[in-house]
């Protein structure tokens, strides 16, 4: 809420911030990347590696550090680039503990699968270096590279655990026995097409080519879709909310192919990425953990939430298909007002709830 509520402001009414040497719009791009979506990737994997094996992540003191390092970091990222040094050397401790917090117990199983999504969240610290390191002069075009490198691999992260997450929760979500295919060609597939778009695009080498793989990856994950789908999911908010923001990955897939072969504007694809797919799929996993954890019902989450996905929806879509049909100067303030106030009715709704004791204690 607060870093689009300042971005809204820099944007409509040209509030001046010192980011140089990077444009306003990247440091823009790499807060809701390495400040807000990594900040969810966090809590998801503190929790899921501690239900992976069976042993502890991070709790108590250790969590505090670690949030601490992360909300220092925003803060000094606010006042643009003059803290820059400070601020990323805050983001980077904040990521290393996240780090040796799922790696210990995951090598302690030995769960060597596991590493697939540890690897990602290396590529992040990585990438978040070359961020700094081209915000610092010292990497041409690393500002680029960061943001764009950060915004696909949480893409990545969302695609390799939500190949198994989503299909078990609509499995286990709708009121009537499901059977939902799983096929490994796709699997290999959809990752074998998406490195070759990561390094394409990030090395800005055979646009076209990289065009022709984005349109691969559209029909890939749409082919998933089709496998998830059945009518439950559409009476049940916490599904149909994640269901949709596949959707928006795919159209993002989409988009980013007919920018390279028509000429659509690569920012839609951009936030059909990061609003519709990141923004909508983070905040269906908080609401559905955030009742589970705290002992309540989640076929039943508070009428507020859906409220909350509905103007998330909304963003989406005024921020990028809209655009596509008519030009107009006031779908960007519709899309800010829309995402702040969805995540204001999240913390309206679960505030209280994250502040209170589980109910079933």
């Amino acid at each position: 809420m607060l870093s689009i509520g300042l971005w809204s402001v820099i944007y409509l009414f040209q509030l001046k911030i010192s980011t140089a040497p990077i444009s306003v719009l990247q440091w823009h791009a790499h807060e809701m990347i390495y400040g807000y979506a990594l900040a969810v990737v966090a809590g998801f994997l503190l929790t899921a590696v501690a239900n992976w094996t069976g042993l502890p992540t991070c709790v108590g003191k250790p969590l505090l550090l670690m949030f601490a390092c992360w909300c220092l970091a925003r803060v000094l990222y606010l006042f643009g680039s003059q803290f820059l040094l400070f601020a990323g050397l805050f983001d980077l401790v904040f990521i290393m503990l996240l780090l040796i917090s799922i790696i210990r117990p995951i090598a302690k199983k030995r769960m060597w699968v596991r590493m697939a999504v540890v690897s990602k969240l290396v590529l992040l610290f990585v990438f978040n270096c070359v961020f700094l390191l081209g915000a610092s002069g010292f990497i041409e075009d690393g500002a680029r590279i960061g943001v764009y490198g950060g915004l696909y691999l949480i893409i990545g992260l969302i695609l390799t655990v939500g190949k198994n997450l989503v299909p078990f929760f609509i499995a286990r979500g709708v009121a009537y026995e499901v059977s939902i295919a799983s096929f490994r060609w796709l699997d290999f597939t959809s990752l074998g097409l998406f490195l070759v778009f990561f390094v394409l695009e990030l090395s800005s080498f055979l646009p076209k080519l990289s065009g022709v793989v984005a349109f691969g990856l559209f029909l890939v994950n749409c082919i998933r879709l089709s496998q998830w789908h059945t009518k439950g999911i559409w009476s049940t908010p916490l599904l149909w909310s994640l269901y949709l923001s596949y959707c928006f990955i795919c159209l993002g897939f989409l988009l980013m192919g007919l920018h390279y072969f028509i000429g659509v504007s690569k920012y839609l694809a951009i936030h059909s990425f990061a609003v519709g797919g990141v923004g909508l799929i983070t905040l269906s996993m908080m609401s559905r953990v955030a009742l589970g954890h705290t002992g309540r019902n989640i076929s039943k989450p508070p009428q507020l939430v859906i409220v909350a996905f509905l103007l998330l929806i909304a963003c989406a879509c005024v921020r990028v298909v809209l655009p596509l049909l008519i030009s107009s100067l006031v779908w960007m303030p519709l899309s800010f007002i829309f995402w702040i106030c969805a995540f204001l009715a999240y913390l309206w709704v679960y505030l209280p709830i994250l502040l209170s004791p589980r109910i079933d204690l």
